[in-house]
């Protein structure tokens, strides 16, 4: 669940073709997406955050509302993770 001061910001995913997913929680490790689609567990895709720019990840786990990306846990995942909460905290 998002916390008070963050709402879900919207993004997109593009695994066999660009989708629109809801951010539910990240870190630099990783994030849980709300979204439709299911790309196949392990599969590398791409997420594209409007405000900290995009980000390669796999497919960690696949559930009944969305998918668990897994990021590589370095700089760039930081990074990327600390953008998104950034400018979810400023809107």
């Amino acid at each position: 669940m998002a916390s008070p001061w963050r709402r879900r910001r919207m993004c997109v995913l593009h695994a066999d073709r660009p989708a629109p997913v809801a951010l539910e929680r990240i870190s630099g490790r990783g994030a849980q997406l709300r979204s439709n689609v299911r790309p196949a567990s392990g599969s590398i895709v791409t997420l594209v955050h409007p405000a900290a720019g995009e980000i390669r990840a796999e497919v960690h786990a696949v559930t009944d509302n969305g998918i668990e990306l897994a990021f590589a846990g370095d700089e760039e995942s930081v990074a990327f993770a600390l953008g998104a909460i950034a400018a979810d905290m400023t809107r």
